[in-house]
């Protein structure tokens, strides 16, 4: 039986290299890669598209809802959220679920790479349950052909840049700190 092929996107490292550690533990399960936003996601997804792709909501260049949304326009596939802004009965779950994700992963907001390797079982079971998802496309345009293209397509050929709408919430801090000479 051919190995559940996973595309990670998550802005954080450190939660790509704790995912991939964990669902590669599963001889059923092969991180074919990673991405550190939906740009590079697209460009992932044109080369090779995944059974299963894990999404954050909050990246830079454009948040995974977007993402999702457009990737269920271009190339449905089973997309599992994994982010601090799905929990239970929030807007962004709700989102979510109704721009086609399948299921979610609930990250803390402290303590993440702890957090994930904590419920790696569980994490895994998500991950072969999403693979066994049937997904429909959203009405939209298809996915561009890669093969012999006329000219080389970028990420944002294939999805537009961000609107620039915010998010209903964010965990985003800002933080300022001021010196003089010697601070």
């Amino acid at each position: 039986m051919p190995k559940i092929r996973v595309l990670i996107v998550d802005d954080s490292a450190s939660v790509r290299q704790t995912m991939t550690a964990i669902l590669e533990e599963d001889p059923a399960i092969e991180v074919m890669g990673t991405a550190a936003d939906p740009f590079s996601a697209a460009k992932r997804i044109q080369e090779e598209v995944p059974d299963v792709i894990t999404l954050d909501v909050e990246m830079p260049r454009m948040d995974g809802i977007t993402f999702l949304r457009k990737l269920m326009q271009q190339c449905p596939v089973p997309v599992v959220m994994c982010s601090s802004l799905t929990e239970n009965g929030s807007d962004t779950l709700l989102q979510a679920m109704e721009a086609g994700a399948v299921d979610v992963i609930l990250k803390p907001r402290v303590g993440v790479a702890d957090h994930l390797a904590e419920h790696h079982l569980q994490i895994r079971d998500v991950v072969k349950a999403a693979a066994r998802a049937r997904v429909r496309g959203r009405p939209g345009k298809p996915m561009p052909k890669t093969e012999a293209p006329a000219q080389k397509l970028t990420a944002d050929a294939v999805l537009p840049p961000p609107s620039g709408k915010p998010m209903s919430r964010t965990t985003e801090m800002v933080v300022c700190m001021g010196a003089s000479t010697g601070g």
